[in-house]
């Protein structure tokens, strides 16, 4: 499958790729950074107005704990007023006309305090003979039984005798008092629209922990809620929530909560606000855990960022407005002088139609167009010499790199090898002037091979061992070679015919001349993890003994020095050379970075 040129994509003219590197690199970054930023802003906003919401519903939050605190304490005034108890303990002391106006002066004593002053607040006692006393207006007749009933289901004990029997002591796990977040309102609408109250339901004890009546204290928090609500922003929406999700105060007739947002709250009652985006509104809430109630508090978000989205708005018109301006300028800007370059452009092709022959002409051109048409004039003048010196060097090449093809190989070499091939024929048939062929064959081959210059380690070690098969046959098998390296090693790249070489001075130089059995080793190890070392160590007659006897050669070795100028070309200082005498014999090593080429091998499919 063909790739895709993704480049035919990119713009080919210059103004164009002017216009896309804007773009990219300035107008696309900034746009980016611009709304990133306005987005932080709105953020901080938000989080600034739900902090001050969330405040304000912790006020209320504190006012409506206040108004269950003066219900208690109402009660605990009730309960320690002799007054009252005497009512509700022995009620046949005075007539019932009596007792009720007694128990009201109470109540209106208690609304005309200055620390219980509470106008949404109801009270209604009731003793164990029959009698209940109310500071309301009832919407029905009073009846004793279905009061008491409603009293002992609050309390949480339904098998309470009736009449003026003694209630067993009580216990200290008994429930006392118990807060009731949906009692029906039983005040007439007149007075009271609300349809529920928060009651405070709770018994009614003298010094000894003996029961003599029973107590309801009502608090009208619809009425409280909008009291509250008076000085509100009417822009904001307001509601008490039960846990169920049920809405049971709210700011106006008309403010509806969806049931997904109620479900939102109540699944992470302890968070102060979250976004709603089906109704594009910011809510804020606070848990009241002992009513089990959400006070929540609804911003449109619309509200919060009108001024935010205007700014918005006038700015980003006028950045696209100056945008588009500089975009235009640049194109006219661009066009002055792409225009001369691509007049210039076809020129040159023309130029090249007609290889290089003719002379772009100048009179047309002003400043810089003007210095390249020059440039470029000039440049063809110096082509036209060059090739003309190009073709006359050319026929030189041919001939020098037939010499240098010849100069490949050592003459000394092939000449001992070719005479060793002879006197070989003349003793024993043809068998070892094959296996000498084959041999001196690899070494043509990869010495005539100019294109390679590093090869496998196993492939040189291979070169290494025919060159050694044609030099034990020359020498009679005089010197013995062992070769030390791991297997792992097979596959690190060295340079060709770095290894024989060596191997040709330690045989020629070392232990040629000894009458006894030369050694010869090679050992190829990595050092540093980064570094491959190569080296030849021979027990031959040493490098002072082989100076003196050179000093009769007619031409220098060269071998050392040109597998130190190869290793200079090819890894640039990264490699070392040295020559060091053993006592007996001489140690060549070199190293080179290490380089491993594992060959690919493609599995079979089955």
């Amino acid at each position: 499958m063909k790739k895709p040129n993704w480049k035919r994509l990119l713009p080919q003219r210059l103004r164009y790729r002017l216009f896309g590197a804007f773009v990219v690199l300035i107008l696309l970054p900034f746009s980016a950074l611009n709304v990133y930023n306005y987005q932080q802003i709105e953020s901080l906003v938000e989080q600034k107005i739900s902090e001050q919401s969330h405040e304000q519903l912790v006020q209320m939050y504190r006012s409506l704990e206040d108004q269950m605190s003066i219900a208690f304490k109402t009660l605990i005034f009730l309960e320690q007023d002799s007054a009252v108890r005497n009512v509700l303990t022995s009620p046949d002391h005075r007539s019932s006309l009596e007792n009720k106006s007694l128990v009201e002066e109470k109540f209106k004593m208690i609304n005309n305090s200055f620390f219980l002053y509470n106008p949404s607040v109801y009270f209604t006692l009731l003793d164990f003979d029959d009698s209940v006393y109310t500071s309301y207006l009832p919407k029905q007749a009073l009846a004793y039984a279905p009061h008491l009933e409603q009293f002992r289901e609050r309390l949480g004990e339904i098998t309470l005798t009736k009449g003026g029997a003694e209630l067993p002591p009580l216990e200290p796990e008994e429930l006392t008092y118990r807060w009731d977040a949906r009692d029906p309102n039983p005040v007439l609408r007149e007075l009271s629209s609300s349809p529920y109250l928060l009651s405070l339901y709770a018994y009614m004890k003298d010094s000894g922990g003996k029961r003599y009546g029973l107590a309801r204290i009502s608090i009208d928090y619809s009425y409280w809620f909008q009291t509250m609500l008076k000085d509100s922003q009417s822009n904001q929406e307001y509601f008490l929530i039960t846990g169920r999700g049920e809405t049971i105060a709210r700011s106006t007739k008309t403010a509806m909560i969806s049931p997904e947002v109620t479900r939102e709250i109540s699944l992470h009652p302890a968070e102060a606000y979250l976004t709603d985006p089906a109704s594009s509104t910011l809510i804020n809430y606070v848990y009241i855990e002992s009513l089990d109630w959400y006070m929540v508090n609804r911003i449109p978000l619309s509200i919060l960022f009108t001024e935010i989205s205007e700014l918005k708005r006038r700015y980003f018109l006028t950045f696209f407005g100056f945008t588009g301006a500089f975009v235009l300028m640049a194109f006219m800007i661009s066009a002055t002088f792409t225009r001369p370059l691509s007049h210039l452009q076809n020129q040159m092709k023309e130029v090249v139609r007609r290889n290089l022959k003719i002379r772009i002409p100048e009179g047309r051109s002003r400043g810089e167009v003007l210095e390249l048409t020059r440039t470029f004039n000039t440049m063809l003048d110096d082509a036209n010499q060059m090739i003309i010196r190009l073709k006359a060097e050319e026929r030189q090449k041919e001939a020098v790199h037939f010499h240098m093809l010849l100069a490949q190989m050592n003459p000394h070499f092939l000449l001992n090898t070719l005479n060793t091939m002879k006197w070989s024929a003349i003793r024993s048939g043809n068998e070892e002037i094959s296996e000498m062929c084959v041999s001196l064959g690899k070494l043509l081959e990869v010495s005539l091979n100019s294109q390679v210059e590093l090869v496998y380690l196993k492939d040189e070690i291979e070169l290494v061992q025919a060159y050694l098969h044609i030099q034990r046959i020359r020498y009679r098998d005089s010197f013995e070679v062992t070769c030390e390296f791991d297997h792992k090693l097979e596959y690190a790249l060295v340079p060709k015919l770095s290894l024989q070489p060596l191997v040709e001075n330690a045989i020629h130089h070392g232990v040629g001349p000894l009458e006894q059995r030369g050694q010869i080793c090679i050992r190829i190890y990595r050092y540093d993890t980064a570094k491959l070392m190569l080296e030849v160590a021979d027990n031959g007659i040493g490098m002072e003994e082989s100076r003196r006897l050179q000093m009769s050669r007619t031409r220098p070795g060269i071998g050392l020095s040109n597998l130190r100028e190869r290793l200079r070309l090819l890894f640039k200082g990264q490699s070392e050379l040295e020559v060091m005498n053993t006592h007996p014999g001489t140690l060549v090593r070199f190293s080179i970075p290490f380089l491993l080429s594992t060959p690919y091998v493609q599995k079979r499919s089955d």
